[in-house]
């Protein structure tokens, strides 16, 4: 299955990012924590060159605890402010304006050494579809400002929000890249829901995610669904569905509904806390 999405307004969109990077201070890259570096844009390196950075390593609440202080470790390495958080339940939202205060510390000071003050610190919000951005940009603000949804591709425009008079956030929409290079960046994407289903296989792509928690998190499959693992995949597939009676007409095996259902619940967190990446520290 080859994995790209890439609507029209997703150009649109990385215009727009081009043209306002100029007005901003600090650019708040939001990444899947299940997957840090296949939910990145590399695109947002090449635009937010000499700006200051700061990575939310969001959904960390669904993402294996030990990788989320991995990764953390592995950005902060390489130069950016971290911190793992849970836009949904807003946890470690709070210690975000700290951060960007600490992150344009020099801009600030250099704006009152040359007497400008209560000049609000700028920092665009940006990130792939579907890695929670609006939710998280609601939860900062206190206020629904942000229009949400578990899907990708809400947020169509920008949209300028006052946190108050030291901050203000521009909300920028989800944007892939027009090409992955390396299918498995499609694949992991696809697997936290940020390509649509309606245009991906869910079978197979089901099948990939029975053999990733078979590989790396053995026993989960069988804890959730009675299972037995030593199986293929298909038939681990086929044992899901009957757990979760997924039958056609005859007693037929649904094959597609029990894809669904293993998708649904692996991106919610239902099956356990799984991460799919993992830094080389």
């Amino acid at each position: 299955m080859n994995y790209q999405w890439y609507p029209g307004h997703m150009t649109k969109a990385k215009r727009m990012m081009q043209e306002d990077i100029k007005l901003i201070d600090i650019i708040i890259e939001l990444v899947d924590a299940r997957v840090p570096l296949s939910s990145r844009n590399p695109d947002i390196d090449e635009l937010g060159k000499n700006k200051s950075r700061l990575i939310l390593l969001n959904k960390s609440d669904l993402a294996d605890e030990r990788y989320n202080q991995e990764w953390s470790r592995y950005f902060e390495q390489k130069g950016y402010y971290v911190l793992a958080i849970n836009s949904k339940a807003g946890r470690g939202v709070k210690n975000i304006y700290n951060i960007i205060l600490e992150a344009c510390k020099e801009k600030i000071e250099r704006n009152l050494r040359r007497g400008i003050k209560n000049k609000p610190i700028r920092a665009m919000v940006v990130g792939i579809p579907n890695v929670g951005k609006s939710t998280f940009i609601n939860a900062f603000a206190g206020r629904a400002c942000a229009k949400t949804g578990n899907k990708p591709g809400v947020t169509k425009g920008k949209q300028w929000i006052r946190l108050n008079k030291n901050v203000e956030l521009l909300d920028t929409p989800g944007i892939l890249w027009p090409k992955f290079e390396d299918q498995s960046v499609g694949l992991k994407l696809a697997m936290i829901g940020s390509i649509k289903d309606e245009i991906l296989n869910v079978e197979e792509l089901a099948l990939e995610v029975i053999k990733l928690l078979k590989n790396k998190y053995p026993g989960i499959l069988n804890q959730r669904y009675q299972v037995e693992e030593s199986e293929d995949t298909v038939a681990i597939l086929k044992g899901i569905a009957l757990n979760r009676q997924c039958l056609l007409k005859g007693n037929e095996v649904n094959y597609v509904k029990a894809s669904q259902i293993l998708l649904e619940e692996f991106r919610n967190g239902k099956i356990g806390r799984i991460s799919i990446e993992y830094p080389e520290l």
